[in-house]
């Protein structure tokens, strides 16, 4: 399968104080849901929001549906950015933030707005209800409602599952799934999160990000052939950590994270090996890159 992207991007670099982000290479599958996973501090909010073109001072080329155009105020019509915190003024109404959004995107449709709003339970009816009364479950889904009811062929978020309670995040899971075979492949999502398991079952691709680097990446399916997970007895648990990729033991056995490569090497053990989950795989690589200690 022949794979274009959504977003490419080479050599990005922005440096804070005691913190750099350092991608030499990036790339946006076109058409799938594509998951930026780390932990608090990694960069995935300082990436998407370059990409999303709210930061400019970097270093670095970006270039949109595949390589067509590097302008990202040429392509800000077909980008849609979901941010946490007061997106909107908080003395908007929830029918301004329509009447705003008309103003600034062409393409803004405010019937479908009102149709998601009702979908998703904003206002209750009541679109004169201020953005500062809403929880802030309620204002991000007022800004999926605004973004989506101008129908981005590229959806940005950061982390957008946060401030949403479970039924909402398989709500959320549900209408990313929707917008993307609405788009029969023309329509790609980016969304960031330190805490996959609740979009594990909407993630197509992966990036894994720790210190401002992309230390992996992949399809899911591909990162699930690539790494396996490994269970066994405490009497091979000395010599199975010398092995495995990551490592947890407790007094009745061992677990970990195994590259499949080197599952040969666990030959004679008593063992059980099993598919991991996206969410096992993520936070296996995240601790053989963080800096936090779990000795």
């Amino acid at each position: 399968m022949k794979i274009t992207h959504a977003i490419t991007a080479s050599d990005i670099r922005k440096k804070y104080k005691g913190f750099e982000l350092d991608i030499p290479e990036l790339h946006i599958p076109k058409g799938f849901a594509t998951a930026l996973i780390g932990e608090n501090g990694a960069g995935k909010t300082t990436l998407i929001n370059i990409l999303a073109g709210i930061r400019l001072d970097y270093k670095g080329r970006i270039s949109y549906f595949d390589e067509h155009e590097t302008n990202v105020e040429k392509v800000k019509e077909r980008l849609g950015y979901t941010g946490p915190g007061m997106y909107f003024l908080p003395n908007w109404t929830i029918k301004q933030v329509a009447e705003v959004s008309g103003l600034l995107f062409d393409t803004f449709d405010p019937g479908r707005y009102d149709a998601i709003c009702t979908e998703l339970g904003i206002g209750e009816g009541d679109r004169n209800k201020r953005v500062s009364t809403l929880s802030d479950g309620n204002r991000m889904k007022l800004t999926l409602a605004a973004v989506l009811a101008r129908q981005p062929e590229c959806l940005l978020m950061d982390e957008p599952a946060s401030p949403l309670d479970p039924l909402m995040r398989d709500k959320l899971c549900s209408m990313i799934r929707e917008y993307l075979e609405a788009g029969n492949g023309e329509r790609s999502v980016l969304f960031s999160t330190h805490n996959i398991s609740d979009m594990e079952n909407v993630t197509d691709y992966c990036l894994i990000m720790e210190h401002g680097n992309i230390v992996e990446e992949g399809f899911v399916e591909d990162l699930k052939e690539k790494y396996v997970m490994v269970k066994g007895e405490t009497k091979d648990a000395a010599a199975a950590k010398e092995i495995l990729y990551s490592f947890t033991e407790s007094p009745y056995g061992f677990e970990g994270i195994c590259l499949s490569e080197n599952v040969n090497r666990l030959a004679g053990m008593d063992i059980q090996m099993e598919v991991p989950s996206l969410f096992q795989i993520s936070v296996a690589v995240m601790k053989a890159n963080t800096k936090l200690s779990f000795s």
